[in-house]
């Protein structure tokens, strides 16, 4: 039976959605009428739960403190209206959880990073070597600790912000790099992978979390980075037409 285990930062996803049908009188602000709310863990709470869709058994390690991050949507539009990000750090990871991890238990890692405290570069560097089976998601600007990784995803503007220090080190990296590029589709190693199909989209939260839960399953379950992606790219289409956090 494959086994995954998820390592990163986690919150919990809240949606408020409502009614919003007149501006405040008192400021040119929108007045929200709440109608009903949803919840669900997000982040590396998010990619358990994708996986965990894809009948794969899964362990996380993640923090114990709460972050919460409240979104207010519109019914009628969709448009979120504001977003409130609550207790926005948490402290890092105990080193001794990590050293104390036991590989042979997984078939896969999955780091999912949003650099909010719980792992620094070193133990991302320490993770990634555990293993050759480390699929790495993070917000951190890269560098040469992570190429222990077996895979790196980045989206668009997160490899932007690191393209710099790729460019140093492509040769080492390009194997490795999958930048996500939303109804564009996927670049792999300076080829696009279109999206399968078109679709509207009604709320891009949590598609990462659904690519890289995805794209993991896939390559431990077949090892071809062409069907991986494939498939990492339907699942990322279909959570994306429904509103909130939703999985697989």
């Amino acid at each position: 039976m494959v086994k995954f285990l998820i390592i990163g930062d986690s919150c919990v996803d809240k949606f408020i959605y409502g009614e919003c049908d007149r501006i405040c009188p008192e400021a040119p602000v929108p007045v929200f009428n709440p109608t009903r709310k949803t919840e669900n863990g997000g982040m590396a709470e998010n990619v358990k739960a994708n996986i965990e869709s894809l009948d794969v058994s899964c362990d996380i390690i993640t923090n114990t403190q709460m972050i919460t991050k409240t979104r207010y949507v519109d019914n009628k539009t969709n448009q979120m209206l504001l977003r409130v990000d609550e207790d926005d750090y948490c402290d890092r990871i105990d080193s001794g959880i990590i050293t104390d991890i036991d590989v042979e238990k997984y078939d896969a890692i999955i780091i999912s990073d949003y650099c909010k405290g719980f792992l620094n570069e070193d133990d991302i560097e320490y993770i990634c070597n555990l293993s050759d089976n480390v699929f790495l998601n993070t917000k951190k600007k890269i560098t040469s600790k992570f190429l222990g990784a077996r895979f790196i995803q980045l989206n668009q503007y997160e490899y932007e912000e690191s393209k710099k220090e790729i460019n140093y080190m492509i040769d080492k990296i390009k194997d490795k790099l999958i930048i996500t590029y939303g109804d564009k589709g996927c670049y792999y190693k300076d080829e696009l992978y279109p999206p399968p199909r078109k679709v509207e989209a009604r709320d891009l939260s949590g598609a990462g979390d659904t690519f890289i839960s995805a794209f993991s399953v896939s390559m431990v379950k077949n090892n071809d980075v062409n069907k991986s992606i494939d498939f990492a790219q339907e699942c990322a289409c279909d959570v994306v037409t429904k509103r909130g956090v939703v999985t697989i």
